[in-house]
């Protein structure tokens, strides 16, 4: 990335860890040098019209290149470096600046999408990243469906990969965590249109395999993660006994826990809470569980993703602020700078001396957040 000319980003206001800077900013080959007051030999100004000046957002679980690869149901596009660059872009125009996309390996249902495209994501995603031609920086995230018979073999074909620094263990079985309610389970697939009896056939295969499958591979992926020193996250505690086993297993990251006593117990237990950015900004999960508003409210909420909305991740930060009236350092901490101290990224997610200038600009209309210039290390992205 080539790096540009030292840059002023004057008449801003600058949000950083702590509080709302009005003035300007100085950055020099990619990386912020002052804050707070003008600087007189910038090669470049940028007049920021008093818009806010906030850290790029760092996205720690994102579904959203799937989205690409099947953007109708039975629809795959032929070209994955199509679907990656296409997902890049939308997760820049967010004013996400560092992403980790989410690959699940495995399906809860063996003959799904994400079956079949894991090696050829995982492929794409790294391949274009040594290009250099992702506008924002990608790494990975492995989701490990441990109920799925394949998981143990796709996942050590990944031990060397570089890119990957997440790793989060899920099983998605009908009747527990996400899915506690069966009710809600077989309304989020009505429109297969399953008949009772096949209902019944579905969930005796589903809890067959999580019998044989969940313990084994819920170790192997624990144990790859220690080899491999990856930050290792739990997805969908819902009782305690979950919490305490995810702590056990050295978990430091509580993914959209369904409860309020799981989201407690993991802050108890040291584990960060990250709840979904769509499920703040529309005011409810979209399975039937606890709220991340609820969660914020209570000072459980540790960080944010997107999900399956990148550009839910900025909405969420003002809405936790509008609704709940916290700050909105606080609330931008917790797309940005929070979450890239859970996996170890400390050269950028606030806006300070001495950090990435990874940058977003960003005005109001009618109360809500929009992104007008997004700047990676200095280059404008978006």
């Amino acid at each position: 990335m080539k790096q540009p000319a030292t840059v002023l980003y004057d008449n801003a206001r600058i949000i950083t860890r702590t509080e709302c800077v009005e003035g300007s900013l100085l950055v020099e080959q990619g990386n912020i040098v002052a804050l707070g007051e003008t600087a007189h030999h910038a090669d470049s100004v940028i007049d920021c019209e008093g818009d806010l000046l906030i850290p790029g957002l760092v996205e720690l679980h994102t579904d959203n290149l799937e989205m690409n690869i099947q953007p109708r149901p039975g629809v795959i596009w032929p070209s994955m470096t199509a679907a990656a660059c296409a997902h890049d872009a939308q997760v820049a125009a967010a004013g996400i600046t560092t992403v980790f996309d989410a690959i699940a390996l495995g399906d809860v249902r063996g003959d799904g999408l994400r079956s079949h495209i894991v090696s050829e994501s995982i492929r794409a995603i790294s391949t274009i990243k040594k290009s250099g031609l992702f506008k924002a920086d990608h790494y990975l995230h492995l989701r490990c469906e441990i109920c799925c018979e394949t998981m143990e073999e796709i996942l050590l074909q990944h031990g060397g990969n570089e890119h990957v620094r997440l790793l989060s263990i899920m099983d998605h079985t009908p009747g527990q965590r996400q899915w506690s309610n069966l009710d809600d389970w077989r309304r989020f697939h009505r429109e297969k249109k399953w008949t009772d009896e096949e209902v019944r056939a579905i969930l005796d295969n589903l809890l067959t395999r999580q019998q044989r499958y969940a313990g084994p591979h819920r170790a192997l992926a624990v144990d790859f993660a220690r080899k491999h020193k990856i930050v290792l996250a739990s997805h969908d505690d819902t009782t305690k006994e979950d919490c305490h086993q995810a702590a056990e297993e050295g978990v430091r990251i509580a993914e959209f826990p369904t409860t309020q006593a799981a989201a407690r117990t993991a802050g108890e237990l040291s584990m960060a809470v990250i709840m979904g950015a769509p499920n703040a900004v529309r005011g409810e999960s979209h399975s039937g569980n606890i709220g991340t508003l609820e969660l914020a409210r209570q000072g459980l909420l540790v960080g944010i993703s997107s999900d399956y909305v990148p550009a839910s991740l900025l909405q969420a930060a003002f809405v936790i602020h509008n609704r709940l009236s916290i700050p909105l350092p606080e609330t931008i901490a917790m797309v940005s700078a929070n979450t890239a101290e859970l996996v170890g990224l400390e050269d950028r997610g606030e806006i300070a001396v001495g950090k990435r200038a990874d940058l977003v600009r960003v005005t109001r209309c009618d109360a809500e957040p929009v992104i007008r210039q997004v700047w990676r290390q200095g280059v404008r992205i978006a």
